[in-house]
């Protein structure tokens, strides 16, 4: 709960903070960075530093966090705080770590302020960050406490290596010691660690496309701008071992027994295709409607899974999207304006931003509750802070 000193220093501030959050947060990471290089090394990417999208991240977290308490001084942004607890369970953050945040963040607030900032200012926001840092916290160790083993980083061994359509590879992947195996459930990611050609390890956070109790599976699209998916497809070979985290993520398949609706873009269709996967597992009755857009046929990655596991139930259907009209498709982008979406259907999102926002606008005009519209976003809701 946020204080009734706090609350308006707070509201006041926001829109200045907000504004000027951009700079507070490259130069936050400026100067951790500067301090801690090693940090560099299986924690933050190099490339999300340099296309600004961390800082984008942290900027976004923190004025949504700091609206919702203005908004709401009694509550926290759930949605938000779990999605990011899962992230950092990927990546094995700790308690302790929130005090380098704390000081590198700070240091950099009092220096993009220096303007305005007061010993009260700063003291309202100190207690905006430490509200934010207790709350993921708290989440985070109840994450930790219900894996199988008190690692959440363990070797996987590459067991095999698949073209999955015109530009993705497929991985599967068995335990390569004897940390005990924290189950994964549909729709769930891991972070992959993958060593670069100059020494340093750098992680991206892929989602499982199929798996068994002891196996993970995983399809990544090549990022010609990225640094992971490049060495996963030029350098990893079968008999290789990559650090794996437990899955994470919080959106995951419902256990009811209504109808589904998984609406997927490009590589997007990994969480569509685990879905499926486990639905054909459990013989599954439900209706399922899957929804996927690709620029080509040939260019789905999951083409072969997940038409065989449509087929295997008996009340799923495909509606196709390409870019290069194909017969029998739809062509051009995804829309749901001649989509009959079932009652009661469970909707989830998953593909580039653009379309996922696009997608939930046309499922909320269609009548589907937002809260039946589930979607992964590794990033700040920027776009839903208004809803």
């Amino acid at each position: 709960m946020l204080s009734a000193q706090s609350l308006p220093l707070i509201e006041a501030t926001l829109p200045l903070v907000g504004e000027r959050m951009p700079e507070i947060a490259r130069n936050f990471y400026g100067r951790m960075l500067t301090a801690h290089p090693e940090l560099f090394d299986g924690l933050f990417s190099r490339s999300n530093q340099k296309n600004g999208s961390q800082q984008q991240a942290l900027a976004g977290s923190i004025a949504v966090f700091a609206t919702h308490l203005v908004q709401n001084p009694e509550t926290t942004p759930e949605a938000m705080l779990s999605r990011i607890a899962h992230k950092h369970v990927s990546l094995d953050i700790r308690p302790e770590q929130y005090d380098v945040v704390y000081k590198y963040l700070f240091e950099a607030i009092a220096d993009e302020l220096s303007d305005v900032i007061t010993a009260e200012i700063a003291g309202a926001w100190t207690e905006v960050y430490w509200l934010m840092a207790h709350a993921l916290i708290k989440m985070e160790s109840g994450l930790y406490s219900g894996l199988a083993s008190d690692k959440p980083l363990a070797p996987w061994a590459v067991v095999k290596k698949e073209t999955a359509g015109t530009d993705a590879v497929t991985f599967t992947l068995e335990p390569a010691d004897d940390t005990p195996v924290s189950p994964a459930l549909p729709g769930q990611y891991v972070s992959v660690t993958v060593r670069m050609p100059d020494g340093i390890h750098q992680v991206r956070q892929y989602s499982l496309s199929a798996g068994t109790a002891t196996t993970r599976v995983f399809t990544t699209k090549l990022d010609a701008n990225g640094e992971v998916s490049p060495a996963l497809h030029r350098d990893v070979q079968v008999g290789d071992t990559l650090i794996l985290s437990v899955p994470c993520g919080d959106i995951t398949l419902d256990q009811g027994d209504g109808p589904l609706v998984l609406a997927s873009a490009g590589i997007g269709c990994t969480p569509s295709a685990s879905i499926l996967r486990s639905l054909v597992d459990g013989a599954s009755k439900r209706e399922v409607l899957v929804l996927h857009a690709e620029s080509n046929l040939e260019r789905w990655a999951l083409r072969d899974q997940m038409s065989e596991d449509i087929a295997l139930l008996e009340t799923a259907e495909l509606e196709l999207w390409l870019e290069i009209p194909s017969a029998g498709h739809h062509e051009g982008f995804m829309s749901l304006e001649n989509v009959t979406i079932p009652d009661n259907a469970s909707v989830y999102l998953c593909g580039p931003l653009p379309f996922m926002r696009s997608l939930r606008s046309q499922a909320l005009a269609a009548g589907v509750p937002a809260n039946h519209i589930h979607y992964e976003i590794f990033g700040p809701d920027l776009w839903l802070a208004g809803v």
